[in-house]
């Protein structure tokens, strides 16, 4: 799903983190910041399973992610319900600089 403030992912808990890991991944090549949504504790799971995937996949990018957490209220078959929200930004990976001894 594309928002005006840019693409949210949703995740539920029979999502495959390795599938939305690599959506995620496909998006910060392509954007600066993408939403992950999940509701429910299995969800959450799998949406943070995802992340760290995704951190693996961009790696070949030189680039990682940081992602913030937060509340927010979705609506599921006309009722609300409370999401958790990851906003996921990207970073260019910074190379550990290596000393060498004279």
């Amino acid at each position: 799903m594309t928002t005006a403030a840019g693409v949210t992912l949703k995740v539920s808990a029979k999502s495959n983190p390795n599938a939305v890991a690599g959506a995620l991944a496909a998006v910060l090549r392509e954007r600066e910041t993408a939403e992950v949504q999940a509701v429910g504790a299995g969800a959450i799971n799998q949406a943070i399973k995802a992340v760290a995937i995704a951190r693996n996949y961009l790696k070949g990018a030189k680039l990682d992610v940081v992602c913030a957490p937060s509340f927010v209220l979705v609506a599921i078959d006309e009722s609300e319900r409370t999401a958790i929200s990851l906003q996921v930004e990207r970073r260019k990976l910074e190379e550990k600089a290596v000393e060498v001894e004279s």
